[in-house]
């Protein structure tokens, strides 16, 4: 009988021990989850600071490191599909790029939507163009994109670009 007990004992630990394990994964498993949707976020988020800094400093090569290879991007009823006709219209047609321009981008960080699930996700921002010289807000712009983890780096993949409505 005294041994019969101590084996239950035993047996009751061992699955208990088991069982704790198991939730322990489960906890690390979650967390582990947690972590990469928040680092992800994180790198989505900075495709909006590249795009700033690249549009604030006439950086097309830096803009263009956001972009898909195959990438579209929506400019009223103009669509350009791909790098080459996307860099096109920064190098030309874009107004924080004209060297007659000094413009600062800024966007309100309160407005930035970023979603994540898996290797896709979505990122909406404002850009601000403030020029320089006179401090007054010359342009106001929306981009809403579709990101993806492309080889291991978030891009866009799909942009849409619109005039938000400015609210107080």
């Amino acid at each position: 009988m005294k041994w019969t007990l101590i084996l239950g004992v035993a047996v009751f630990a061992l699955a208990a021990s088991l069982t704790a394990c198991g939730g322990s994964s489960n906890e690390a498993d979650a967390t582990a989850a947690q972590q990469q949707k928040a680092a992800d976020t994180y790198a989505i988020d900075q495709i909006e600071v590249t795009w700033h800094k690249a549009s604030s400093t006439k950086n097309v090569d830096l803009m263009m490191s956001i972009w898909a290879d195959d990438a579209t991007f929506t400019i009223g009823p103009e669509i350009l599909k791909g790098k080459s006709q996307i860099r096109d219209f920064f190098e030309h047609d874009a107004g924080p790029f004209k060297p007659e321009n000094t413009w600062v981008s800024d966007t309100p960080a309160y407005k930035v939507r970023t979603t994540v699930d898996g290797d896709k996700g979505t990122l909406y921002f404002e850009c601000h163009y403030v020029d320089v010289k006179t401090g007054k807000v010359v342009a106001v712009v929306s981009a809403d994109q579709d990101v993806q983890r492309i080889d291991g780096k978030w891009l866009i993949t799909n942009l849409a670009a619109a005039t938000p409505v400015l609210q107080p």
